[in-house]
């Protein structure tokens, strides 16, 4: 097996994307040592799928397997249960045993479709906990002070609005920094929102005898209202196993500087150097449409494979232009009163409008389409058995059969 790359395009391609690396000169320094560094990123199985926003560490993780470099996906099923406090403005309530482990398998099911399994350990850190006695963690909380706790700036903000902070939520810092100890970790991988636990990595390493870790942190991705960041409970997600079609539909719903940092962060295809090229076309007149669907197509290939990608783009197109064919588009059942319901009513209950008075506001403006045909009659009701695409605008689609409900 070839030496892993430590050249200056090397390091350029891992700080991509990238808010953060504390400390460059050392990355720089390690990746010259001539061996696989070990790379660690850890998830708290929270949730039972991963989204776009979880793939920006993962995508990270494959551009250091590429090089040569050794990855490994923690799963914190242990910590899971502690509950992350970072960024929290409350107490977080702790998932039950059984919640942690189920949904560990399903991401343990998910990651392969960015990393290469050849060169992931995938790891829980109850290996090392679950045999921890309660002296030890004693002596390891005895490493760190409630002082140093409330430099954090949600603890400090917590604090000082006199809300609750529980004992259990300092323990969790301390937790995953030692699960850079135990992993014997060179890189660790976070959000920006996880520096303060990052660094206790550093510091318990060095306090164990260990050379500190790297700590690379990434921007946090906004979801598809490019406001938030992507999350499941704000329903701006894009779930890594959605269909293809819903993965296409989606990503060309983000807003045109949008596209640029999910480019940044996601694309393998699109380097920087062709992004800023892209960049200028769009300045000089490329619709940035064009663009979109570039990635759109790179994200459904990812996740699903080419043929999936195309037929969802065939899709996409037909119920964008109204012309091809709109019965390559997912059909989803909705539930209707026998005597039917009004097209307002009807948008709102497919989930392509928010409100039923946004639907009417849309077609007022003519907006609302029926099988690519424009429907202004507010009246217009439609009952079970109906099967057809409704289509607010050119973003807000989908192809629907009612039935009873």
């Amino acid at each position: 097996m070839s030496q892993p790359a430590s050249d200056p395009a090397t390091l350029d391609l891992l700080a991509r994307g990238a808010d953060e690396i504390l400390k460059r000169e050392e990355l720089e320094a390690r990746l010259k040592l001539g061996r696989p560094l070990r790379v660690k990123a850890g998830f708290d199985p929270t949730a039972p799928d991963l989204h776009l926003g979880h793939t920006v560490l993962l995508n990270k993780m494959r551009q250091f397997q590429d090089l040569g470099h050794q990855v490994v996906f923690l799963i914190g099923d242990f910590t899971g249960m502690i509950g992350d406090p970072s960024g929290k403005s409350a107490t977080r309530k702790p998932l039950s045993r059984e919640d942690v482990l189920q949904n560990a398998r399903t991401y343990e099911a998910q990651v392969f479709k960015v990393l290469d399994r050849e060169r992931t350990e995938v790891r829980f850190n109850s290996e090392w906990f679950g045999k921890m006695s309660a002296a030890d963690m004693i002596r390891l909380a005895g490493q760190h002070t409630v002082a140093r706790m409330l430099e954090r700036d949600d603890f400090a903000k917590r604090y000082a609005a006199q809300q609750p902070i529980a004992i259990h939520e300092f323990l969790y810092p301390l937790v995953q920094g030692y699960d850079s100890v135990a992993l014997k970790a060179d890189v660790e991988l976070g959000g920006t929102d996880q520096k303060f636990n990052l660094l206790m990595g550093r510091g318990l390493q060095e306090a164990h005898g260990q050379p500190p870790q790297i700590v690379l942190t990434m921007p946090l991705l906004e979801g598809l209202d490019g406001v938030h960041k992507m999350s499941k409970s704000l329903g701006n997600y894009i779930g890594i196993t959605e269909p293809a079609i819903d993965i296409v539909n989606k990503t060309m719903k983000i807003g045109d500087e949008l596209m640029w940092k999910w480019i940044e962060l996601l694309s393998f295809e699109i380097s920087i150097a062709q992004a800023q090229k892209l960049k200028a076309e769009v300045a000089a007149g490329l619709n940035p449409r064009d663009v979109k669907l570039r990635l759109a197509r790179e994200l459904a290939t990812r996740f699903h494979d080419a043929a999936a990608a195309e037929t969802a783009i065939a899709g996409w197109h037909a119920a964008v232009t109204g012309r091809g064919d709109t019965s390559l588009l997912p059909l989803q059942e909705v539930a209707v009163p026998a005597e039917g319901l009004r097209i307002a009513a009807l948008l709102t209950a497919a989930g392509i409008t928010p409100s039923n008075s946004e639907a009417n506001r849309k077609l007022k403006e003519r907006a609302v389409k029926v099988d690519g045909a424009v429907v202004e009659d507010a009246g217009r009701v439609f009952t079970p058995g109906f099967e057809g695409v409704l289509q607010v605008g050119k973003r807000n689609f989908a192809r629907v059969r009612l039935v009873t409900g």
